[in-house]
């Protein structure tokens, strides 16, 4: 009888090494999401780990499909091979909350059918109209400030699980100044599929980015297209015009950029 008591010491000691490495791999994974594309050697630096173990927690989760590998060009002539980062597949991006699309795209679908494609465009102004009564009051308190206005759009924007950054891009000489931006880039959509489906869905969020920031803004990438990110460009070498001036709801053609994306 006594000779038991190791086996369950063993068992729950096992146990408790397993949901470690979960949360372990939980970390990477997060990580990818919120810093991809990224290297194995930065998500060490990252995250505290040593490369084997970065490796083999890359290599579980590649194998789940949950994390894919995408070759980028080095910087500079003669670099050699494209470098290897990680970034959240498909997959991926479905297993973190995109509940009941498979019902919504019908549903549109439906909608679409039975009132127009402008009915289409009507749900998804009004479903970003609650994003927009909700974000501007803290991006208002931001000031003129067309940067600051792009990090406060960034930090609502993450607050909501879009895991979203904003990186300030400043040109140099002999560029003008006017030619400095933000890029405003959000990791996760939980609406990618439904977005591939029907991208305006897409292109009334840029309308509704380009009113809270107070410029006319354009969307580089999304991953409803196949980027590994949703990308927007915000010019900042310009005044804000004020949250009211852009273009008004359900009016795309005044907002002149924001279509031209690219995957």
């Amino acid at each position: 009888m006594p000779a038991a008591a190791p086996a369950v010491g063993g068992s729950h000691t096992h146990s408790h090494s397993h949901d470690a490495e979960e949360r372990t791999r939980d970390r990477v994974l997060n990580a990818v999401l919120e810093h991809g594309p990224i290297s194995a050697a930065e998500l060490g630096d990252l995250l505290g780990f040593t490369p084997a173990a970065v490796r083999r927690h890359l290599d579980h989760l590649s194998r789940s499909g949950v994390i894919e590998v995408k070759r980028v060009a080095r910087a500079g002539a003669g670099a050699g091979r494209p470098a290897r980062r990680y970034v959240l597949s498909s997959q991926g991006q479905s297993t973190l909350g995109n509940d009941y699309l498979d019902i919504a795209t019908v549903a549109l679908r439906r909608l679409g059918e039975a009132a127009g494609p402008g009915a289409v465009r009507q749900f998804a102004v009004e479903r970003f109209a609650d994003m927009e009564r909700r974000y501007a009051p803290e991006i208002e308190q931001a000031g003129p400030d067309i940067t600051a206005r792009a990090q406060a759009l960034s930090e609502a924007l993450s607050r909501d699980g879009f895991v979203a950054s904003a990186q300030s891009i400043e040109a140099k000489a002999p560029l003008p100044a006017a030619l400095s931006s933000v890029q405003l880039c959000q990791g996760h959509c939980p609406i990618q599929h439904l977005a591939a489906q029907f991208p305006v869905f897409c292109d009334v969020e840029t309308e509704v980015f380009s009113r809270l920031v107070g410029v006319d803004v354009r969307r580089l990438s999304t991953l409803a297209r196949g980027g590994h990110v949703c990308t927007t460009h915000i010019p900042t070498g310009r005044p804000a015009a004020g949250a009211s001036s852009p273009a008004a709801p359900g009016n795309p053609d005044e907002v002149s950029n924001h279509l031209q994306e690219r995957p």
